[in-house]
């Protein structure tokens, strides 16, 4: 029998399943270890950190900067789920076409890039009884937009916080959070 509960999030319904409280509960618990100084960050030199790097530079350089959508499709899990504190809530119906109509609709008026501060991502490894399961990414990233004929502007800077899961042998994002966004440019 499986816990589920509803929640109106920002005019939506939302549901929660006993993977939400687990995944939920799980980035608490990270929250808190890295509050109080857990060495469960990997090094930025091992394999998983740059996997996660590369990962993210295939969901970013590629799907978001250059608008090749199938990036997003095959890297995101059929049940992502992504919190923005400006736009809401969306899944990954919603925020494929969102993008589709939104920022990858008219490139030739809009643009927006992503730029990741690398310097300031943090990578933890996910175990449950000793075999990886998950990644968790924290980090910020920056965000630039262009208008038609007019030279890119600075935008945004965010914090945000990716689970990662292996799904079947491959890694597929499956929550993202980007939140605390402010018009102050990080070096």
């Amino acid at each position: 029998m499986s816990f589920q509960d509803s929640i109106n999030f920002s005019g939506q319904k939302c549901f929660l399943t006993m993977r939400h409280v687990v995944l939920k509960s799980t980035l608490c618990f990270l929250f808190t270890a890295t509050l109080f100084g857990s060495n469960a960050q990997v090094s930025p030199d091992s394999a998983h950190h740059k996997l996660i790097l590369k990962l993210d530079s295939l969901l970013f350089e590629v799907g978001f900067n250059q608008c090749e959508l199938s990036q997003f499709d095959s890297l995101l899990s059929e049940d992502f789920e992504f919190f923005h504190d400006k736009s809401g809530f969306s899944n990954k119906p919603k925020f494929l076409v969102d993008l589709r109509n939104g920022l990858c609709g008219n490139r030739s008026e809009y643009k927006s890039r992503r730029a990741l501060l690398s310097k300031f991502t943090q990578v933890y490894l996910l175990y449950n009884n000793g075999e990886l399961y998950g990644i968790l990414q924290e980090g910020i990233h920056q965000f630039y937009e262009q208008q038609k004929n007019l030279p890119e502007t600075f935008a945004s800077s965010a914090r945000f916080t990716h689970l990662w899961v292996l799904e079947r042998g491959v890694w597929k994002l499956s929550a993202s959070y980007s939140f605390n966004h402010k018009e102050t440019k990080l070096d």
